[in-house]
């Protein structure tokens, strides 16, 4: 019995001696801060290249590449045709539900200006903008580019040239009661459609009053070739 309880009171001694190890402090490293989400910020500008035909104010949205805005071959969605005959980008843009960032230019593009549109994103991912304008002096064109890739560090500037696309929705009648531009002043969006395809095309051009469209609104200072619209996206932040 003395033999056990000399064991025990030895074991006890040694455990309470200090082992080799017992100077080196134990350091826990605290749990690594959360990266802070990289923003990115894009200003699109746009200039006006016709002579007399005034652009309606700027859409653009930010989006993954899975919007397209407008397809040649496929129906104008109801946000591009109020747009393409009345100028109003607000249905346009509501259409891209999904898209990163959006927004609208201040204002009438008049000839050879320019107009600025600033959109911020949470990172810094590659993406796509697409971006849209009324030529107001016609039924229904519009001007634009849709899906432009995007990877650009800050500092890098992307840019391009634009045609004239025909939503198909409105007939091209020139008639100064279907125009919304200063050329006509007339009715802008009208719900029903009377364009003999319904679906964009490439803009024709248009007539004009001197060349046998009596009853024609436009002049031919009103015509315009391609391109119409030149593109820049610069990313600032």
């Amino acid at each position: 019995m003395k033999r056990i309880a000399a064991v025990a009171a030895a074991t006890l001694v040694l455990a309470g001696c200090p082992g080799d190890n017992d100077h080196d402090p134990v350091v826990i490293a605290p749990a690594p801060a959360p990266s802070a989400p990289i923003s990115a910020s894009y200003d699109i500008t746009v200039t006006n290249l016709s002579y007399a035909q005034p652009m309606s104010p700027l859409a653009a949205y930010l989006h993954d590449g899975s919007l397209s805005g407008w397809q040649i071959g496929s129906p104008a969605s109801v946000g591009l045709e109020e747009l393409a005959e009345g100028g109003s980008p607000a249905a346009f843009l509501a259409e891209a539900n999904s898209a990163m960032a959006s927004g609208s230019g201040d204002g009438i593009l008049p000839p050879g200006m320019s107009q600025t549109v600033s959109l911020t994103v949470a990172n810094d991912e590659p993406l796509y903008l697409t971006l849209a304008t009324m030529l107001v002096n016609t039924n229904d064109a519009f001007a634009g580019r849709a899906a432009i890739k995007l990877h650009l560090a800050i500092g890098e500037q992307l840019s391009g040239i634009a045609p004239s696309y025909d939503a198909g929705t409105e007939a091209n009648s020139e008639l100064a009661a279907t125009i919304p531009g200063p050329a006509g002043g007339g009715a802008g969006f009208d719900s029903s459609r009377d364009d003999i395809a319904d679906y964009v095309t490439r803009h024709g051009g248009i007539v004009g009053i001197e060349d046998g469209a009596s009853d024609s609104a436009l002049t031919q200072a009103h015509r315009f070739d391609n391109p119409v619209l030149h593109w820049s996206v610069t990313r600032s932040q």
